[in-house]
């Protein structure tokens, strides 16, 4: 196939530190590369990809130092170069939110919108109402429970490459909280866990603009005073097996439907267990008993931190090979992809390419029948 990813501009493709769906459309892309595929990337000229990359903006809008840039601009532009080759795709996958429905309606039968934000926001339905024709993708069936009329075509849980962290069969005797500072995420949770345990908790985190005043207030007081808990601050890729690979167990204490919560799935790929608040797609990605624990409740957490130990690292390391690789995923959106070619009405000719691609030449055909 020929197929189209668009990406937003606020972090690199992949982010060189924090981000999670810029790091997705990275992870997808090579994967459909790899698979056999042609595929654009639309997205800032710092990307690093295997794919065909069309430049939109000359870096990435966190990474660029000017005092004053517009967002929105940045977007429209984008939206109007993937406009300008939309025949050039059989397929094209936003991951732009709702802003290119207006511009791409006359084309939304070669569209596929993964959604990767929360959706319990008042204005949104109104949107999906309105442009009802875009095929949708949900990252977790816990998403979709605010517009359950919108039109899901399906769920894929987000993949990463394999090999890209390290599986590590032992730990080092800390416990790990990894992400972003701010009240839905609550670091003063994982404190307060690891506090009432007298275990080490290391932190690393973004703290964005924000978030500054919650992070000066209530979080930075409870690291500061507390020689059990060590702020490393945020890091990348790079450093995260380390980190990750180190821990007993990672500490993901959510307050907020989370619509999938990249960083369970980079803890299993270390071999590291989690402990998750039963809240929005956690119980989607945690096998409870198996790659970590689901609880609801503080005294519920304490106590399965307490016994993280009796899970196998091999094991979950297993479990995200099989569920949760890029492969995986991308193979879940080929079907997404051929679902839609074939349901589309001028889809003879694209379906007609694919098999005779896919067809031996004449004199093997006896053969392949013959199989």
């Amino acid at each position: 196939m020929k197929i189209a990813q668009v990406t937003p501009l606020y972090e690199a493709v992949p982010p060189k530190l924090y981000g999670g769906t810029e790091r997705v459309v990275a992870h997808l892309t090579d994967a459909l590369v790899d698979l056999g595929h042609e595929v654009t990337l639309f997205a800032s000229a710092d990307a690093r990809t295997r794919a065909r990359l069309i430049p939109v903006r000359d870096q990435a809008i966190r990474l660029d130092p000017a005092p004053l840039k517009s967002d929105l601009a940045a977007h429209m532009s984008m939206l109007d170069r993937v406009m300008e080759r939309i025949d050039d795709f059989d397929i094209v996958h936003f991951h732009t939110d709702m802003i290119h429905f207006p511009i791409f309606r006359p084309w939304a039968d070669k569209t596929v919108t993964t959604l990767h934000g929360r959706l319990d926001m008042k204005d949104l339905p109104e949107v999906y109402r309105r442009w009802p024709d875009f095929g949708l993708v949900s990252i977790s069936d816990d998403q979709r429970r605010p517009l359950p009329f919108a039109n899901w075509k399906a769920t894929v849980h987000h993949g990463m490459p394999s090999d890209l962290y390290r599986f590590s069969p032992r730990s080092e005797g800390y416990l790990a909280f990894l992400g972003r500072i701010s009240p839905e995420k609550r670091p003063d949770r994982a404190i307060e866990i690891a506090t009432r345990l007298g275990r080490r908790l290391k932190i690393a985190a973004k703290v964005d603009a924000a978030d500054k005043l919650y992070w000066e207030d209530v979080i930075r007081p409870m690291v500061e005073g507390n020689p059990l808990i060590e702020f490393v601050g945020e890091i990348g890729d790079a450093r995260k097996s380390d980190f990750l690979g180190g821990a007993d167990a990672l500490l993901f204490p959510i307050d907020w439907p989370e619509p999938f919560g990249l960083v369970m799935i980079e803890a299993m790929a270390c071999g590291t267990p989690v402990v998750a608040f039963r809240c929005g797609s956690t119980a989607e990605i945690i096998e409870d008993g198996a790659t970590g624990f689901l609880v609801d409740d503080m005294e519920a957490a304490i106590a399965a931190t307490a016994r993280i130990g009796d899970l196998d690292r091999e094991a979950i390391r297993a479990r995200f090979e099989l569920r949760f690789s890029s492969t995986a995923m991308a193979r879940r959106y080929l079907d997404v992809y051929g679902d839609l070619l074939a349901r589309r009405p001028y889809a003879e000719t694209p379906l007609a390419d694919v098999v005779r691609r896919l067809s031996p030449p004449e004199e093997d055909r006896s053969f392949a029948v013959a199989l």
